[in-house]
């Protein structure tokens, strides 16, 4: 999936109109993708992140050494009121256990006035890589675990209003698009036994029979692409203001 964030953490910067002078937040950094980003724009001592897992955090502090990064959920920020002009989360929403919460302690850390933005992505289609993939999962194993179905916020004004709960104002959602090449179906189905992510876990787990059937139904459903392709997939984000005080 890291290919797909960097290509999306300019887009979510946008949207959350991340400019010079601002402090940022990002809630649920993993490696880095947006954390990057925001450093590119802000500079390293006005941005500061957080992640729960501490070997993602790891790999985080070993890029960005100089950033503020802290082993915390997104529901229990480590941070005072009023610490930052801008609270970002990538593709982190639908996996914390209490997205309310991690919203609102999001809210609590910026400024009056400042902003919350977020994505996921959109699962009515949008993420062809993994749209293919649990389809054809579901079509060869009727026990898969179809992450696609429980995953919150990935539909039409879900993100809205879960912003809009928090108590944000003047709230926009938008589809944020972008796309990863491929040098050939080698690479791609090689993402996935690697064992990262529900697909990836849920994969590897699988036997060797079974996992042969997956792919032929899985590249079935992505055309059965020859030599380089593209796939492309597209996010829901929303961006709301924190009201004053």
């Amino acid at each position: 999936m890291g290919r797909y964030s960097v290509a999306l953490a300019p887009l979510l910067a946008d949207l959350a109109g991340v400019s010079a002078g601002q402090r940022a937040l990002d809630v649920g950094c993993g490696t880095g993708a947006l954390t990057r980003e925001l450093v590119a724009r802000l500079g390293t001592d006005r941005v500061a992140g957080c992640d729960p897992s501490p070997a993602q955090l790891a790999a985080c502090r070993a890029a960005l050494p100089d950033v503020d990064l802290r082993e915390a959920p997104a529901e229990t920020l480590p941070w005072d009121d009023d610490t930052v002009d801008l609270a970002l989360a990538q593709l982190v929403l639908h996996f914390v256990s209490d997205a309310e919460r991690a919203v609102r302690e999001m809210s609590r850390v910026v400024v009056p006035g400042g902003r919350v933005a977020a994505c996921v992505w959109d699962y009515e289609g949008g993420m062809e890589m993994l749209r293919a993939f649990w389809d054809a999962a579901e079509s060869v194993d009727p026990d898969a675990p179809g992450e696609l179905g429980t995953m919150r916020f990935g539909r039409p004004g879900q993100l809205t209003a879960l912003l809009s709960g928090a108590g944000l104002t003047h709230v926009a959602e938008e589809h944020l698009t972008v796309t990863s090449g491929y040098a050939d179906t080698d690479e791609l189905w090689s993402t996935f036994l690697l064992g990262v992510g529900p697909a990836g876990a849920y994969l590897v787990a699988q036997p060797e029979d079974r996992r042969a059937t997956l792919r032929a139904a899985y590249l079935d459903r992505l055309g059965s692409p020859q030599g380089s392709f593209t796939l492309r997939a597209v996010a829901r984000a929303a961006v709301g203001t924190v009201p004053a005080a």
